[in-house]
């Protein structure tokens, strides 16, 4: 699939093919939350976004801002070009668990400091996340972690035929 044309953005909204390559990192000032299980595993005004070029912006939250053991390390890891190396959280929310639902960068290469410490979810994982009031939808597929506000114009990557975006 040849890159699309991107959506029309009315005033106060943004488009992600306005994001940049390399990825940059910036605070969010509005509350994040996180619920899985009924429960809310995760609530804070303290979160980075990360926003890249044709992605929907992914979350981080504080470790700290996580329950008392709706985080546990698992095996596997991954390794992003520009962040490094990732390690990965099975999340626990009520009686729940979901298995590798969640993410971090122990040691974030240089640029990506802001990320030490911090966690991203999948939202399509979890009952529900939301940025302000707003709950969010998870980016298409599995394999990147965006979530969509309505204040966030794509097309976005991770649909079927997007991966040479």
């Amino acid at each position: 699939m040849r890159r699309p044309e991107p959506d029309p953005v009315p005033p106060g909204e943004e488009s992600v093919w306005d994001y940049p390559r390399p990825p940059r990192v910036e605070p969010v000032r509005e509350r994040i939350t996180i619920r899985l299980g009924g429960v809310v595993i995760a609530d804070t005004r303290d979160a980075v976004r990360v926003l890249e070029t044709c992605h929907p912006p992914v979350y981080y939250l504080p470790i700290g801002a996580f329950a008392e053991g709706a985080l546990v390390p698992t095996e596997g890891s991954s390794f992003c070009e520009f962040k490094g190396a990732a390690a990965y959280f099975d999340v626990h929310g009520g009686t729940q668990v979901v298995r590798r639902a969640a993410w971090t960068y122990p040691r974030p290469e240089r640029g990506y400091e802001q990320l030490a410490n911090r966690v991203a979810v999948y939202a399509g994982d979890m009952d529900a996340c939301t940025v302000g009031d707003e709950q969010v939808t998870p980016q298409p597929g599995r394999f990147y972690g965006g979530w969509i506000t309505s204040r966030i114009r794509g097309p976005f990557k991770g649909v079927p035929g997007s991966l040479g975006w």
